[in-house]
C-alpha cells in the first residue's frame, strides 16, 4: 500500500425557494483501496430532480465500485430512471471520479461541466475520450496521479452562477480555473475547496441561486495519522501501558482531559503549562507539554468538536466556525477533520465523578458515548478509525 489517501467532499446549495436539491453526489470507499465519487444533476430542480440525481448517483457509485463496465453502468440509468410526464424524458446528467490505489483517476463524463484538474495549484489538460454508448455522448479519461493532485467537478448550477446578476454570462469554467489556482493552497481539504467555490457561486448568485448548485472535489494527499487520548484507564495499574502505547505510535499526538494531561505530562518528565488565554469562555483554555502536539481539557471541548463534526457532514455547509478560531475545540477539529487520516483513539474507562452530576446536562457524563459518536461520524468523513479501551 502506498503512503497516499484520496479526500474527498462536497457542497451543495439548493435553487431558491426549493426545499431539495436536484444535484446528488455518491461517494464509496472500498476495501482494496478504490475510492469513486459520483456527481449526478437530475433534470429540473425540486423533487422529480433529487429523485433523477439520487437514483443515478447511487446506481453509478455502486455498480463502478463493483467493477461493471461503463456500458452497463449507462444502459442501466436508462432502463432505470423514471419518465418526467410533461417532458417525456428521464435524463441526469453525471461525473464519475474513481480513484485506484490512490496512483490512477479514472474520470466519466456526460453533460457535466468538463472536471477540473490541478496539479501543484495550476490547472492541466487531460485526456479525453469520446465515445457513444446508445444515444449518450459519454468523455472517458485515465491520470497517473501525483501527490496533491486535485479534481473538482461541479453541476451547470456552477458556471451559471450570477447571470443577468453579478455576470452577463455566468461564472464560466475557465472563471472557476482562475479562481481555483488563486485560492490554492496546499493545506486545503477537498471539503474546504469545494466550500470555498460553492460559496462564490453563491455570492455571484446574490444568496439566491438560480439553480441547484454542487461542486464535488478529489484530492490526493500524503497520509497522516493522528492519536488522541481521554481519560486515565480504569485500572490505575494500566497508565505506564496506556502511555507507552499512545507514545509509541507514529503521526500527531493529542491529549484530553486534566487528568490525563498531567499522568501524560508524569509519563514524559516534562512540566505541565496552562495557558491563561480563553479564546471562547465555553471552551477551556489549552495546556501545553513538550512531545505533545495539543494538549485540551476533555469532555466539554470533545462536546463541542462533537457538535463542529455535524456541522462539516452536511452538504449545504458553507461555514466553517472552527476554522479561525484557536479554542481547543477548534485546534482538535482542524486536526481530524482537515489534516488527519487515520485515527486512533485511546479512551480511559475511569469514571470522573464530576461527570455524574445529574444537574449537569447529560452529555457531560458519557465520555463514551462522544468519542463513539465523534467517530461515527469521522468514518462518514471517510477516514480509518481504531478506538482503544483501557
Amino acid at each position: 500500500m502506498n503512503n497516499l489517501w484520496t479526500d474527498t467532499g462536497y457542497v451543495s446549495i439548493n435553487k431558491n425557494g426549493e426545499q431539495l436539491c436536484g444535484d446528488k453526489v455518491e461517494i464509496i470507499g472500498s476495501a482494496d483501496g478504490c475510492t469513486t465519487l459520483v456527481l449526478a444533476d437530475g433534470l429540473g430542480s425540486g423533487v422529480k430532480a433529487n429523485i433523477l440525481s439520487t437514483l443515478t448517483s447511487k446506481i453509478l457509485c455502486t455498480m463502478m465500485d463493483a467493477g461493471m463496465g461503463v456500458e452497463d453502468c449507462v444502459e442501466t440509468i436508462v432502463n432505470t430512471l423514471p419518465v418526467c410526464q410533461l417532458r417525456k424524458i428521464a435524463y441526469s446528467t453525471f461525473t464519475i471520479i474513481r480513484i485506484g490505489n490512490n496512483d490512477t483517476a479514472k474520470i466519466i463524463q456526460f453533460d457535466n461541466p468538463n472536471v477540473i484538474f490541478l496539479r501543484n495549484g495550476r490547472s492541466m489538460d487531460y485526456p479525453i475520450v469520446s465515445r457513444v454508448i446508445g444515444d449518450k455522448k459519454v468523455l472517458e479519461s485515465t491520470v497517473a496521479l501525483q501527490l496533491d493532485d486535485t479534481f473538482i467537478a461541479m453541476s451547470d448550477g456552477a458556471i451559471y452562477a450570477g447571470v443577468g446578476k453579478t455576470l452577463n454570462f455566468g461564472w464560466q469554467r475557465d472563471n472557476i480555473v482562475d479562481f481555483a489556482e488563486a485560492f490554492f493552497d496546499w493545506g486545503l481539504s477537498a471539503k474546504s475547496i469545494a466550500s470555498t467555490i460553492v460559496d462564490e457561486c453563491n455570492r455571484l448568485y446574490e444568496g439566491e441561486p438560480g439553480d441547484d448548485t454542487t461542486v464535488a472535489c478529489v484530492k490526493i494527499k500524503k497520509r497522516c495519522p493522528v492519536n488522541l487520548m481521554i481519560g486515565p484507564p480504569a485500572n490505575p495499574a494500566d497508565v505506564s501501558m496506556m502511555m507507552s502505547l499512545f507514545f509509541a505510535k507514529e503521526g500527531i499526538k493529542i491529549v484530553c482531559g486534566g487528568t490525563t494531561s498531567t499522568l501524560a505530562a508524569e509519563f514524559l518528565g516534562k512540566p505541565l503549562r496552562t495557558s491563561l488565554n480563553y479564546c471562547d469562555p465555553e471552551i477551556p483554555p489549552i495546556a501545553m507539554v513538550e512531545g505533545i502536539d495539543l494538549v485540551t481539557e476533555g469532555v466539554i471541548t470533545i462536546s463541542r468538536v462533537v457538535e463542529y463534526a455535524k456541522t462539516y457532514l452536511a452538504s449545504d455547509n458553507l461555514t466553517t466556525p472552527w476554522g479561525n478560531s484557536n479554542n481547543g475545540a477548534s485546534l482538535v477539529a482542524r486536526l481530524l477533520f482537515e489534516k488527519a487520516t487515520d485515527i486512533n483513539f485511546f479512551v480511559g474507562k475511569a469514571i470522573n465523578p464530576a461527570h455524574q452530576n445529574p444537574a449537569l446536562p447529560i452529555n457531560f457524563g458519557i465520555k463514551i458515548r462522544l468519542i463513539q459518536e465523534l467517530a461515527e461520524y469521522l468514518e462518514k468523513m471517510g477516514k480509518h478509525i481504531k478506538v482503544s479501551y483501557f
